[in-house]
């Protein structure tokens, strides 16, 4: 059985299932930030938080804003109201798959819109907190390690702050400026 898989904008009805998504992922790790913070991180980049459906279910997301570098959301708060920081370093804050949908190649099809998009935008960086043992999985991705960027427990314990180049993200991309196509095919 073949499935439809669409990266898409994040819209107003996804909250539920985005909310549920977040908490399941990060509460045994302390770091679950609750729909009050994850909207607000939303609303302040709208263009750039986006789902990933499989068939009619919602089965990931991906949250990011601009963000100078080596800053990052604070998750004790929310976001700031009037604007995100400017064009330049684009924060990869949140990106959760449904367990029972990890390793099909859902996230990294919403790491690609995301790179896309960040190149279209702009972008010249693109920066993450790898929480929860990920940074070996972001390396492979072309992040780079920067220590000492993020104080102790401020994400949990040994959380790294990492950023790559866009221009670097995917060498072998399309030379069109616009993102990928929303619509992917995977066999389930």
């Amino acid at each position: 059985m073949t499935e439809t898989v669409r990266v898409r904008p994040l819209t107003a009805g996804d909250w539920d299932a985005v909310v549920a998504l977040e908490r399941d992922a990060y509460t045994d790790l302390g770091l679950s930030e609750g729909r009050a913070a994850l909207q607000s991180r939303a609303a302040a980049s709208p263009d750039t938080c986006f789902v990933v459906d499989v068939g009619a279910r919602t089965a990931g997301y991906l949250l990011a804003l601009p963000y100078p570098p080596h800053r990052y959301p604070d998750l004790t708060r929310t976001e700031r109201t009037g604007g995100a920081f400017e064009p330049g370093n684009l924060h990869l804050h949140d990106i959760v798959v449904a367990p029972g949908l990890r390793r099909r190649g859902l996230a990294r099809h919403l790491l690609h819109h995301l790179t896309a998009t960040a190149r279209t935008r702009g972008d010249e960086r693109m920066s993450l907190v790898a929480v929860g043992g990920t940074e070996r999985f972001w390396s492979a991705r072309g992040f780079v390690a920067e220590p000492g960027v993020v104080p102790a427990g401020a994400y949990g314990g040994g959380a790294v702050y990492m950023s790559k180049e866009v221009a670097a993200a995917q060498t072998r991309a399309r030379p069109s400026l616009s993102p990928p196509a929303p619509t992917l095919r995977e066999v389930s």
